[in-house]
């Protein structure tokens, strides 16, 4: 059984889809939430919804690329809740593009909010995390990090996350800090939904073809990831670390 009571955590791009599915299951084991992303509307509609059902719930736009939004961020969560316990690095972006049609922007906007982004929130969270010599960081990776036709870039950042994970699982480990990745497979979001549109196919369609190739005959949903995350949050998982886990319904997919 699972239980956060008590917890601090943090989830950037928590207000749809996967992040959302783990502020969730977080809240609703009674964790303490603080909920960061750049999308205003959908920032303040996910604040409402979690706070009617009974969620401690923190919303604040922070553009995680950004340092200086980042360092303000943590300081308030920790001001107002005096710890910060889990941390989740899950904003992101798609610039999908095959290699000799991506341009720079492309490039450079998935590695900031991927990498950069995740190096931001996790510099910035473990020092806390260090003084009270416990915390849980997982990063929000993908199977494309084995590559993926026309994500040069997302399969790069993805790819990156995962040596980051396992560098921070060897650097923190002595202070009672855990740091796994989870790699989620066809999972359905408003960003597969977009990769779709990108290839021009009804989503639907593009939905079956995925589906096919997946052992247990279903596409993945936001929970499935979510449900990984929690079991890595646990304060009982604490000899779990520097492990990528692959949420994908098969080992190839």
């Amino acid at each position: 059984m699972l239980n956060f009571s008590g917890r601090v955590a943090l989830v950037t791009g928590g207000s749809r889809g996967i992040g959302k599915a783990i502020v969730k299951v977080l809240g609703e084991e009674g964790a303490k939430v603080a909920v960061l992303d750049i999308d205003e509307k959908t920032l303040k509609k996910t604040e409402k919804e979690f706070k009617d059902k009974g969620y401690e719930i923190l919303a604040m736009k922070v553009n995680v690329v950004n340092n200086d939004e980042v360092e303000s961020a943590v300081e308030s969560i920790v001001h107002r809740w005096r710890s910060l316990d889990i941390l989740v690095n899950n904003a992101g972006v798609i610039r999908d593009n095959l290699l000799f049609k991506m341009t720079d922007d492309d490039w450079q906007q998935v590695m900031d909010v991927h990498l950069t982004g995740s190096f931001n929130m996790t510099r910035s969270v473990q020092r806390y995390m260090v003084k009270q010599k416990y915390g849980r960081i997982i990063n929000i990776s993908s199977t494309s990090a084995l590559g993926n036709r026309g994500q040069a870039n997302y399969a790069a950042a993805k790819a990156g996350l995962q040596g980051f994970t396992k560098t921070l699982a060897i650097e923190l480990g002595k202070f009672g800090i855990t740091a796994n990745s989870i790699a989620p497979g066809f999972i359905e979001t408003d960003m597969t939904k977009a990769t779709a549109e990108r290839v021009g196919v009804p989503f639907d369609e593009f939905m079956k073809e995925k589906i096919s190739n997946i052992p247990v005959a279903r596409s993945g949903k936001p929970e499935d990831i979510a449900n990984a995350a929690a079991f890595f949050a646990d304060e009982k998982s604490s000899f779990v670390n520097g492990q990528v886990i692959y949420v994908a319904g098969g080992p190839k997919c």
